[in-house]
């Protein structure tokens, strides 16, 4: 690998292997969970589907994320299976690799995309569960592909970003990012940026706009920086997915910034201190970040102006927040997904799954969620 170190954070916890004589492992309490708080009068959500699959390790940040195309859900089994539901219905399931999944699902264009930490590269057809084609990339693949352009465009975790042609698999280009001495465990997916370029999130801090059909860079810009005395504590890894918002880009970075970059002129227009892995939330003028210590904070997009922060789920270790309905959404480790009005950051209602919460998703104004332990659930609002 050329990153010399990955190293996992699990938000409170971090955990290193000193290469001293003693050769022994110092590890940090891990802070205690906020009790939930009492809600007066909760709303709740309505389960729509549910699925179970193997667990994943509690220190890996695998985000074995839930897909939909075509009114078809696409769900990835760690243990190498790929299957499509409609409605409650299974339409088929695969075994595609004995080596088993680690990133996915992909789901565009006919096709179903999932990789593994041996740099294997699955294509499906969404239809019948096929193999349509595969390839082998040159680091572990623990972030979904995104289907752009007529390419999959697939970041590996050496840093290695490749694009495959969406129709045969054949490698079209590869760029590559710069090394880091130290980064998290986890990489960021590639985003849409238009309907020609894709967004690269990287450990360095940085973000770049490449080409997805040639692959040549358009924009690099660094979006997080840290000022911590030791290589630990300058690490500010962009974890989370950038967030496109008009002529706007939204990123999160580890002891780093929320950071609100013009895309007009490639000049930040304002940056917060903020430690998160996560994707930011970002509709109409608000911008909303879970932290690692587990605050959530609602900026103006345009100002930067703190609208409100809640505190009342510390060290809970929350998911991604998302919109659904007039609800924000976040989860934590206890499979407890928190409804917030977004005015105030209240917390008005919750609903319960099995397992930390890892990914949340909306389409078609449906939560989908996945947890560590393999449950997958489609949620609505009553």
């Amino acid at each position: 690998m050329n990153r010399k170190y990955k190293l996992t954070c699990a938000l409170t916890v971090l955990t290193l292997a000193l290469a001293g004589c003693a050769g022994k492992t110092i590890k940090v309490e891990e802070a205690k969970p906020n009790p939930l708080p009492k809600l007066a009068q909760a709303k709740s959500l309505v389960p729509v589907f549910s699925s179970s699959v193997s667990s994943t390790d509690e220190a890996d940040p695998l985000r074995l994320r839930l897909d939909a195309d075509n009114g078809v859900i696409f769900a990835i089994n760690p243990n190498g299976e790929i299957s499509a539901y409609q409605g409650k219905q299974r339409l088929w399931q695969k075994k595609v690799s004995k080596a088993g999944l680690s990133a996915g699902v992909e789901a565009a264009s006919g096709l179903v995309i999932a990789g593994n930490t041996k740099g294997q590269l699955f294509a499906l057809d969404q239809q019948t569960g096929e193999q349509r084609w595969a390839a082998q990339l040159s680091g572990a693949i623990i972030a979904p592909s995104l289907v752009h352009a007529d390419r999959v465009i697939t970041v590996a975790n050496d840093g290695m970003v490749f694009a495959h042609e969406v129709s045969t698999g054949k490698q079209v280009w590869t760029y590559k990012l710069p090394n880091v001495q130290f980064s998290l465990r986890g990489i960021a997916a590639p985003v849409a940026l238009d309907p020609r370029h894709v967004l690269i999130a990287s450990a360095n801090g940085y973000i770049y706009a490449l080409d997805a059909v040639t692959g040549v860079p358009k924009m690099q810009r660094r979006v997080a920086v840290s000022d911590g005395r030791s290589d630990i504590q300058r690490l500010n890894d962009l974890d989370g997915e950038p967030v496109v918002a008009g002529q706007f880009v939204v990123t999160t970075s580890y002891q780093g910034q929320v950071t609100v970059l013009d895309l007009a002129s490639q000049q930040v227009i304002w940056s917060e201190d903020a430690s998160s892995i996560q994707r930011p939330e970002v509709v109409g003028n608000g911008v909303f970040v879970a932290q690692t210590d587990g605050k959530i904070t609602a900026y103006e997009i345009t100002s930067g102006q703190k609208l409100w922060e809640n505190d009342q789920l510390l060290n809970r270790q929350l998911s991604n927040p998302v919109m659904l309905g007039t609800d924000l959404v976040v989860g934590d480790l206890d499979g407890v997904l928190h409804l917030i009005d977004p005015s105030t950051g209240q917390i008005v209602g919750r609903s319960k799954t099995s397992g930390e919460v890892r990914t949340l998703r909306v389409i078609d104004n449906q939560l989908y969620v996945s947890t560590r332990k393999g449950a997958y659930s489609i949620w609505q609002n009553r």
